[in-house]
């Protein structure tokens, strides 16, 4: 076929579907005509949203707050999990407080910014985000991040809903046991994500305020007992090392969300103001983030002169921590009452999660979209039950390895999207054919993508400062090493994504 035809034969197919979307919603129509019906008229009848991964039209776009956009991420974020995080830069990494302070300021920043970017696109294509990386990073390399994405919110739950679990089982002298905490907190996550979108955004517009309350009752409690200390800000190689290890944990939660971004944004009219959308956003994740992280290193800052606060961290980690400042000589019945609190604060964390995990699985694979989204939710809640019970006895390597891990595939994801968006599509969003969504001739094969993606690996192989296993680059960075995994790993992408492409572009014509 001449370089003519097949251009006559996409505006063919272009036209096509422009006039199927505006008779008879063909993109809809061609995905949920063979899902399992039963499921989703099960869905209906209890007005949960039965849309999966196919586009949102312009039509359906009716929620424009930009609040509700916000708080979407302030919720999530601002929660035990967050915390957690935070106090291992003293616990783990034996940085001083303003070292903590310091290397959570800079890297959330470094990792926020690409998830309210991505959120953007929520509103001018209506796209879920695995849907739209067809565009960013080729068809073939979408799917292969998808994959990776549903292990990710699988894993992104163990982790979040651990910390929750020893905040419960410590509450009255273990009255609940770990199963039983992860169980409960399981089913919550469950109960909302199956509702769908319009009720996600509605818990997580206001379940953020007694969460914020809890962590200034610990403002107020950590002053009152005296713990606090700056610690002692050492330099050199090894500390330089610590701080580009804690570093790199704290972007991975920061930008864990980039592959979810557009999928809490789709509902935004396509006239909603991107600056608003953009920085709204950015708000809303960095002033939680900051907030709890930072609080969360002063508080460990009490187990170094507290024997008490100590004895409780070494006992039920995070959760022993939180409960000795809350209940022990504090507030007794009612600091309890604000523990249970914080350890239901991992619901607005899990939703993303739980809910983007059935849009990943749509988008890995076609038969896939059969499958309805609700189905999805609930067997991703019972898979990181499973995995969240026994990982909750090593909490500490877990939450860290897994956010530096987070943060390598994304590092990698970001230098192929960012390069494909403002080299090659020139930055303008009048050059996405997005209509034509499902017709694979619309976006890149992803021979590029895929071979970025691969040298990406390499990249963080090189750069990885984990228990299981240090790279060459990374052990040479102080005693202990320092992981510049991330950095390397989008250094690399970038790099042989701008080298490959033009060679894609020239030998397929897309």
């Amino acid at each position: 076929m001449s370089d003519l035809e097949k251009d006559g034969a996409i505006k063919k197919s272009f036209e096509e579907v422009q006039d199927y979307e505006k008779d008879s919603n063909y993109a809809t129509a061609e995905i949920t005509t063979t899902q399992l019906s039963f499921v989703d008229k099960w869905a209906s009848k209890l007005n949960a949203e039965t849309k999966g991964i196919e586009r949102v039209t312009e039509e359906e776009r009716l929620s424009a707050s930009i609040w509700a956009a916000a708080t979407m991420w302030l919720s999530a974020n601002m929660v035990i999990a967050t915390f957690s995080l935070g106090a291992l830069g003293v616990t783990v990494f034996s940085l001083s407080f303003w070292q903590c302070v310091a290397t959570i300021i800079s890297f959330n920043i470094l990792g926020a910014l690409s998830v309210a970017f991505f959120s953007c696109f929520g509103p001018q294509f209506g796209l879920r985000q695995m849907l739209l990386s067809r565009y960013l990073v080729g068809n073939f390399t979408s799917r292969i991040f998808a994959v990776i994405n549903m292990i990710a919110c699988v894993g992104w739950g163990a982790v979040n809903i651990m910390a929750s679990a020893q905040l419960l089982h410590v509450i009255n002298g273990g009255i609940v046991p770990p199963w039983a905490g992860c169980l409960i907190l399981v089913l919550a996550t469950i109960i909302v994500t199956f509702f769908g979108y319009h009720v996600i955004h509605l818990y997580e517009k206001w379940s953020w305020v007694p969460n914020a309350i809890c962590f200034i009752a610990i403002i107020a409690r950590m002053a009152k007992a005296k713990t606090f200390t700056y610690g002692t800000t050492v330099g050199g190689q090894t500390t330089a090392g610590n701080v580009l290890s804690f570093g790199g944990a704290v972007y991975g939660f920061a930008t864990g969300w980039t592959t979810y971004a557009a999928d809490y944004t789709v509902y935004q009219p396509k006239n909603t103001n991107m600056f608003k959308i953009f920085f709204g956003i950015l708000a809303g994740l960095l002033i939680p983030l900051i907030f709890t992280m930072i609080l969360g290193s002063a508080c460990a800052t009490g187990t170094i002169t507290n024997t008490v606060w100590a004895s409780y961290y070494k006992t039920n980690s995070i959760g022993g921590l939180v409960y000795s400042i809350l209940v022990v000589d504090s507030l007794h019945s009612f600091g309890s009452f604000l523990c249970v609190i914080l350890a239901m604060s991992t619901v607005a964390n899990n939703i993303p999660n739980m809910y983007s995990i059935a849009l990943s699985a749509q988008a890995a694979w076609s038969p896939l979209m059969k499958v309805p989204r609700v189905f999805w939710t609930i067997a991703g809640n019972f898979v990181t039950l499973a995995i969240c019970i026994p990982a909750y006895y090593q909490f500490e390597d877990v939450m860290d390895n897994f956010m530096n891990m987070i943060g390598y595939y994304l590092a990698i994801y970001q230098g192929i999207a960012y390069s494909e968006h403002f080299f090659y599509k020139k930055g303008k969003f009048s050059n996405y054919n997005y209509v034509d969504y499902l017709n694979p001739a619309s976006y890149p094969d992803g021979y590029a993508g895929t071979l970025a993606f691969c040298c990406g690996v390499a990249g963080c192989v090189l750069g990885m400062n984990q228990v299981w296993f240090q790279g060459p680059i990374a052990k040479k960075i102080g005693d202990y090493g320092g992981d510049i995994g991330f950095e390397l790993a989008m250094g690399f992408a970038f790099v042989i994504y701008n080298i490959a492409r033009p060679l894609e572009r020239k030998y397929t014509g897309k």
